[in-house]
């Protein structure tokens, strides 16, 4: 499994675009909007996991049980409300809260993350300064190099994937979450009605239209890829209280957060080796106690053959 990024905020006027889906993932083309909290339990439900509560929205149509897609890719792009996409599935306004957590894979440690590295990447050959139309893009201002750094990246990100075809055709699904804040920062640099900020969304728009193609061939046109344009972050405010009377149920006493335990890499051995184990020993006791209850002691057994001699007459 493969997550990226930290996200908690709060978004209005924003909006999810899925752009690409596999035929047994029915989404209803509509207006119902869905919550930013919601978005991790869409994601779940797409790939076939359970959720702890039923989410009670009409855009996602239940599917098949036994035909679920092998990833899914959740795009995140700060500083615009909508994007306009050449062909989608289908769009929905987005409002509340979003959050979204997870841990990048191995294989992505080889990806650019400092400011040094994403500079030294784009001045390399066959990077998208010499390959995408900039026009009003500059290469030298700080906030354009950060916005085409983030489209470098999404490249990169579907070139290791070519590479490492494994990881697209093992049993484990996966689950992408990508953050782009470039966008927002031309925004504030420039303003909204800028033309680096008019270029700017049309470069990104189709960048991500092929990123989302690329990623779902890669996957046996097997994932769902969904952009979620938000305009505006801002920092939550929350308030948490608790009754007196509360009582803690802490299922793991050494953890104060109500941790589940910890299971290591032999627990699926473990269990399995000990479930089939008993299971072949529950049926040789069943053989064994109906052979017994249906043998025949003077002729299945050799006990009483030696104990029940018969007396010979002289």
């Amino acid at each position: 499994c493969i997550v990226f990024v930290l996200l908690l905020a709060y978004v209005r006027g924003d909006s999810l675009t899925v752009l690409q889906a596999p035929e047994f993932v029915s989404f209803q083309k509509g207006k119902w909007p869905i919550s930013g909290e919601k978005i991790p339990d869409l994601v779940a439900l797409t790939m076939g996991f359970s959720v702890q509560e039923d989410l009670s929205w009409p855009g996602l149509e239940a599917g098949p049980l036994f035909q679920r897609p092998r990833a899914n890719v959740l795009v995140v792009v700060r500083g615009a409300d909508d994007l306009d996409f050449p062909q989608s599935v289908a769009s929905y306004p987005l409002e509340n809260r979003l959050y979204m957590l997870g841990k990048a894979n191995a294989v992505f440690e080889d990806l650019p993350v400092t400011l040094q590295q994403i500079r030294g990447r784009l001045f390399q050959d066959g990077s998208v300064l010499a390959t995408l139309p900039l026009k009003s893009l500059s290469r030298n201002a700080e906030a354009d190099l950060l916005f085409l750094s983030e489209i470098q990246v999404l490249y990169d990100i579907t070139a290791l994937l070519q590479r490492h075809r494994h990881l697209a055709k093992d049993h484990s699904p996966d689950v992408y979450s990508l953050e782009l804040s470039g966008l927002e920062e031309l925004s504030r640099v420039y303003g909204q009605d800028s033309p680096q900020h008019r270029d700017a969304i049309a470069l990104l728009s189709s960048v991500l239209q092929k990123f989302g193609e690329d990623v779902y061939n890669l996957y046996g046109n097997s994932a769902v890829v969904e952009v979620v344009t938000v305009k505006n972050f801002e920092a939550p405010l929350t308030r948490k209280s608790r009754s007196i009377l509360e009582s803690k149920q802490i299922s793991n006493p050494g953890s104060p957060y109500n941790l589940a335990y910890k299971y290591n890499f032999n627990y699926a051995v473990v269990f399995n080796i000990v479930l089939w184990l008993m299971i072949v020993l529950a049926l040789a006791v069943i053989a064994v106690s109906y052979n017994l209850w249906n043998m025949d002691p003077g002729y299945d057994s050799i006990i009483y053959r030696m104990t029940n001699q018969k007396i010979r007459m002289d």
